[in-house]
C-alpha cells in the first residue's frame, strides 16, 4: 500500500508549484505544437512526397506516380517513402528517449536538456529550407534529426509533469496544457493559411511546393523561440540522487540498466504502457498521415488540407478541456476508454469519404478535434500516476516512445499495405487493429490496484 507519510520533497510531486511556473510549462506545448501541426500533419507529408517523386523522375503536379526511389540501394515506392522515415525514427527513438529520460533524473540541469533538445530540433526544421529540388535524402535525414529531438524534448518536459500537482491536480494541467498547444499550433497554421491563400498561384506548383518549405521552416521558428518562456519560468526539481553529485550522463546509464532490471516489479504499470503504445501509435498515424492521405487518396488542395486541420486544432483545445471536465467527473481511464470507441468510428469514417469532396473531410476533422485532445492529455496524467517516485524522465521516456507524432508500427503497417495494394484506403483501415486492441488492452487494466503498486496515492476519482 502506499505510505501515508509525505516523502521527501525531491522526489515526489510537489502540489506548491507555482501558477508562473505552470504556465512556463504550459508555454512549452504552445512552443512545440507547431512542429506537431503545421510541420508533421500537414505540410512535411505532402512537401516531402513531392520532393521523393522528383527524384523518382515523377513530373511536378502529376496526378498519379508509381517511381521508386532507393535509398541506401533499398527500392522504395516514392508514396511509402515518408511513412518509412516516420517509422524509421520512432524506431531510434526506442533506444535514444530511455536514455534521455534517464540521464534527466539524475541531472539538476533539466531545463538546459530541454534547451538542447528544442533548439537543435528547431534548426534542423529551419534547414528544411535547403530541402530544394529532389533533395529528398536531405529532407529525410533533417526530418529524422528534428523528429527525435522532437520526442527528446518532450520526455523532459512530461518528466515536470507529476511536480507541478497532487494526484487529483495533473489530469486538469496536463489538458490545460495540451490544450494551449492546440491553440499555439493552430495560431501559426492560421498564419501559413493566410499566407498560402494569398500568395498560392492554382496550377503553380512550384510555388505551392516553396509555401509549404517557408511554412515548414515558420515551425522551427516559432518552436526556437517560445522556447524561451518555460527556460525562463520553470524552476529546477533535482530530484535527490541529482543532487548526490556524479555524473549525470554515466549515473543515468547505470540508473536505466537498473531500472530495465527492475521494471519487472511494476507488472501493471507495464502493462498501461503497452495497451498505450498500441492505440497512441494508431492515432499518431492518422495524425501524421492525415494530410498525405487527403492530397494523394482524396485529391484534395492544399488550402483545404490546412482549414481541416486549423478547424482540428481549435477544436481539440475545446476538446482537451471538455474532456478534462468529463475526466473530473467519471475518471481519466474512463474517458479515455469512451475516446478510443470514437476514435474507431474516425477510422470508419475517413474509408468511406468521397474522393474532391472538401466538406465531408471538413466534417471527420472536426469529429477528430473534439476526441484527440482529450485523449492524449488523459493519457499522459493518468500514467504519471504509474511512476515510482523519481523516475519520472526514465518512465516518461518510455512513454513517449508513442507520443507527440511518433509512432513507428502505424506508419510501418500503412507503407507496406500501400506498396502492396498502392490504396491509401486500405492502408487506413489497416490502422483499426490499433484501436480496438488498445481498448481491450486499456480495459484490463486494474487502475486504481496498479497505481498503489507504484507507490503512489491515486486519485479520488479514477
Amino acid at each position: 500500500m502506499a505510505e501515508t507519510v509525505t516523502p521527501a520533497v525531491d522526489d515526489t510531486p510537489s502540489p506548491a508549484s507555482t501558477r508562473r511556473e505552470r504556465s512556463g510549462w504550459y508555454f512549452y506545448d504552445w512552443a512545440m505544437s507547431a512542429f506537431s501541426t503545421t510541420v508533421i500533419t500537414v505540410f512535411l507529408g505532402p512537401f516531402l512526397t513531392t520532393v521523393t517523386e522528383l527524384a523518382a523522375g515523377c513530373e511536378l503536379g502529376a496526378d498519379t506516380c508509381n517511381g521508386y526511389v532507393y535509398p541506401l540501394g533499398i527500392k522504395v515506392a516514392a508514396g511509402s517513402y515518408f511513412p518509412y522515415l516516420v517509422s524509421l525514427s520512432v524506431f531510434l527513438t526506442v533506444f535514444a528517449l530511455p536514455v534521455v529520460g534517464a540521464i534527466a533524473d539524475r541531472s539538476a540541469h533539466k531545463k538546459r536538456l530541454l534547451a538542447v533538445a528544442a533548439f537543435t530540433g528547431a534548426g534542423a526544421t529551419v534547414g528544411m529550407l535547403f530541402v530544394t529540388g529532389d533533395r529528398y535524402l536531405l529532407g529525410g535525414a533533417l526530418f529524422m534529426v528534428a523528429n527525435i529531438a522532437f520526442g527528446a524534448g518532450v520526455v523532459v518536459y512530461n518528466s515536470f509533469l507529476p511536480q507541478l500537482g497532487g494526484p487529483d491536480d495533473r489530469d486538469g494541467i496536463s489538458s490545460r496544457g495540451w490544450a494551449l498547444g492546440y491553440l499555439g499550433g493552430g495560431l501559426l497554421l492560421a498564419l501559413n493559411l493566410v499566407a498560402v491563400s494569398m500568395l498560392g498561384e492554382e496550377g503553380n506548383h512550384q510555388r505551392t511546393l516553396d509555401l509549404a518549405r517557408w511554412s515548414i521552416v515558420s515551425a522551427g521558428v516559432w518552436w526556437a523561440v517560445f522556447t524561451l518562456v518555460p527556460l525562463r519560468w520553470l524552476r529546477e526539481h533535482p530530484t535527490a540522487a541529482a543532487l548526490s553529485g556524479g555524473n549525470p550522463v554515466t549515473d543515468g546509464f547505470r540508473q536505466l540498466g537498473r531500472t530495465l532490471r527492475e521494471i519487472k516489479a511494476y507488472p501493471l504499470t507495464l502493462f498501461f504502457l503497452l495497451a498505450f503504445l498500441v492505440y497512441n501509435d494508431g492515432i499518431q498515424t492518422v495524425i501524421a498521415l492525415a494530410s498525405q492521405y487527403g492530397t494523394e487518396e482524396l485529391k484534395l488542395g492544399q488550402s483545404t488540407l490546412i482549414v481541416t486541420i486549423l478547424l482540428v486544432q481549435f477544436l481539440a483545445f475545446g476538446g482537451a478541456l471538455l474532456l478534462g471536465a468529463l475526466a473530473k467527473r467519471i475518471g481519466a481511464w474512463k474517458t479515455v476508454l469512451i475516446s478510443l470507441v470514437l476514435w474507431t468510428g474516425v477510422i470508419l469514417g475517413a474509408f468511406r469519404l468521397p474522393a474532391e469532396a472538401p466538406v465531408p473531410f471538413m466534417v471527420l476533422g472536426a469529429a477528430i478535434g473534439l476526441v484527440l485532445g482529450g485523449s492524449q492529455a488523459l493519457s499522459r496524467s493518468l500514467f504519471s500516476q504509474l511512476i515510482p517516485a523519481g523516475k519520472e524522465g526514465e518512465y516518461y521516456g518510455f512513454y513517449e516512445i508513442s507520443d507527440k507524432g511518433t509512432s513507428w508500427l502505424g506508419p510501418l503497417a500503412f507503407g507496406i499495405v500501400f506498396q502492396l495494394t498502392n490504396s491509401y484506403r486500405v492502408g487506413l483501415v489497416s490502422l483499426l487493429i490499433f484501436f480496438v486492441v488498445g481498448f481491450l488492452l486499456l480495459l484490463a487494466v486494474p487502475i486504481r490496484r496498479a497505481i498503489v503498486a507504484a507507490g503512489n496515492t491515486p486519485p479520488r476519482v479514477l
